[in-house]
């Protein structure tokens, strides 16, 4: 979710004001929604594992956890002979918006460093969920990762409504080039790529969140590669662009589904929403799942949190809006320092190596206008060059001490 103060306060300012003046306006048109006591009987296209309710699939949830550790066994003939896999690398991406570029830099910085591991778990959310393909499948997607995060402009992200059909429709901007960039770079040879790299035991996880139910959902992007379902593109495609549609501003994303054959929608937002970054649902207790299974490995979890421990300080208006705005980017910003403790927390019960970053108070560049090619391109660099000279990776979160 987009965490600059400038970009949410404008939004909250004039969705608020406008709600309030014109709640009678035109809505939408949409089928019904999905209750969650329905959940358990829809298909998406009739992919098995193809996402999970972290709260509703525990035990789903421990199954594929042991069925992509059987994979990661097979695929490695060395590891076969000793019935280990090896150490496990795990990498979380966060949230953030055009602070993605940190992230992106960090990555590439990390590579020419040279000791970038290759990643057993990926996940992101926001404009995590659209690092994480290019991180999954490796340092010879930096080029692209370089590319979207310091050649685009706010034009290939979105387009501004005026302002009464963004009243009338469902958010203050239409993301149409967002589809068609995600399009351009997710062609069917890199659905392919990471359908293999699923096979070999790999795991691509996005989340993103139903608003009809309030619930996060984590969508398995291997699994619906691996389908080679006729449908698999378009489907990763939407929930890409699903993780990164901030409420209000971005248009939600409708996903079509049937229920004992009539047709449903489900709404789905940014992942955000619920949470700015994940590990895994701390439902899976992955150190006791391991004991009953008699599998013994290290486990290494790095989390980018594309932003600061804290939101930027902003001399706030007295003025109504702006302080509701304010505190509601606050509260989004804490959000996102509290999803590095819950990570933290799991990590530590699971016995996993945990290692922070974060844009810190090194980075002075201001801040003028969202996806503005300066600024990003700045930090990029600036998260470049703190991969490059190797990262000081925090043991802990930030503020938190043993």
């Amino acid at each position: 979710m987009i965490q600059r103060t400038h970009i949410r306060t404008n939004f909250l300012i004039v969705i608020i004001g406008l709600g309030v003046v014109l709640c009678g306006c035109t809505q939408l048109d949409r089928l019904p929604s999905v209750t969650l006591s329905d959940v358990q009987n829809v298909s998406v296209l009739g992919i098995a594992d193809a996402r999970f309710y972290p709260e509703r699939n525990a035990k789903e949830i421990e199954a594929l956890a042991l069925k992509v550790y059987e994979r990661q066994l097979k695929s490695r003939d060395r590891s076969a002979r000793t019935g280990s896999a090896g150490p496990a690398h795990f990498l979380v991406i966060s949230g953030g918006g055009d602070n993605g570029a940190f992230g992106a830099g960090l990555l590439v910085g990390w590579s020419e460093r040279g000791n970038r591991p290759q990643f057993d778990l990926v996940t992101g959310i926001s404009t995590g969920a659209l690092t994480a393909p290019f991180a999954f499948l490796g340092p010879e997607h930096d080029s692209t990762l370089r590319e979207l995060y310091t050649q685009i402009t706010p034009g290939d992200v979105f387009t501004k409504r005026d302002l009464f059909a963004a009243v009338n429709n469902d958010a203050m901007a239409d993301t149409s080039p967002l589809r068609s960039m995600i399009a351009r770079y997710l062609d069917q040879s890199m659905i392919e790529k990471i359908a293999r790299e699923y096979e070999k035991g790999r795991l691509l996880l996005v989340a993103t969140t139903n608003l009809d139910q309030g619930r996060p959902v984590i969508w398995n992007i291997g699994a619906i590669a691996e389908s080679k379902h006729p449908g698999a593109r378009d489907l990763i495609m939407k929930v890409l662009l699903a993780s990164a549609a901030i409420p209000g501003a971005f248009p939600p994303v409708m996903f079509d589904v049937e229920i004992d054959g009539k047709p449903h929608q489900e709404m789905h937002v940014d992942g955000g929403a619920m949470a700015q970054a994940f590990l895994y649902p701390s439902s899976l207790r992955l150190k006791r799942l391991s004991q009953r299974n008699k599998i013994t490995r290290k486990r290494i979890a790095y989390i980018i949190r594309n932003g600061r421990p804290f939101k930027d300080e902003e001399s706030v208006k007295r003025q109504t809006l702006s302080i509701a705005a304010q505190a509601i980017s606050t509260m989004t910003a804490s959000s996102g320092m509290n999803d590095t403790y819950r990570i933290y927390l799991t990590a530590k019960r699971d016995g996993i190596d945990f290692n922070l970053a974060f844009i810190d108070d090194g980075f002075t560049v201001p801040y003028k206008e969202p996806f503005e090619r300066g600024y990003m391109q700045s930090l990029f660099n600036y998260g470049y060059q703190k991969g490059l000279a190797g990262y000081p990776w925090k043991k802990t979160p930030f503020g938190y001490t043993e």
